[in-house]
């Protein structure tokens, strides 16, 4: 039997603990294997799933953190139409709420958040997901 692996590159985190957050996206349900939106605004992220933390020129700190798992998970979502690009603005707003939350500067914080309109659009838009490197290796190799 071969073994199989992926590369978890370009993903730099794993949450080793299922994430639940209220989150002021109503109506709309979304789930994948990681991921669950309820029409309540309940996001609720499994324990395994793996993201990038914050991207562009920044510095990954606490107070960027949770901020960078909820809005990559919201990303993963519209990325694969489960749920509509229009909840990218959303999406942004929310990292933005929750990095000020977790104690970040509001400059930062406003940073952030323009960044993300500016050019976090392509990172959103339907198949520009990174597809998974898979390694497989034959036994006795």
């Amino acid at each position: 039997m071969q073994a199989c692996y992926r590369k978890l590159r370009p993903y730099k985190y794993q949450l080793v603990e299922d994430y639940e957050v209220s989150i002021p996206i109503y109506g709309e349900a979304a789930e994948e294997s990681f991921i669950k939106l309820s029409e309540t605004g309940t996001l609720f992220i499994k324990k395994g799933y793996a993201w990038d933390g914050p991207s562009g020129p920044t510095f990954d700190t606490l107070t960027f953190m949770r901020g960078s798992l909820v809005h990559d998970a919201l990303y993963q979502l519209i990325r694969m139409e489960l749920l509509d690009f229009a909840y990218r603005s959303d999406a942004d707003r929310i990292i933005r709420d929750m990095c000020l939350e977790d104690g970040m500067n509001r400059v930062r914080a406003k940073w952030v958040y323009w960044a993300l309109r500016l050019f976090g659009g392509s990172a959103a838009t339907p198949g520009s997901q990174k597809q998974d490197v898979v390694i497989r290796v034959p036994k006795g190799e």
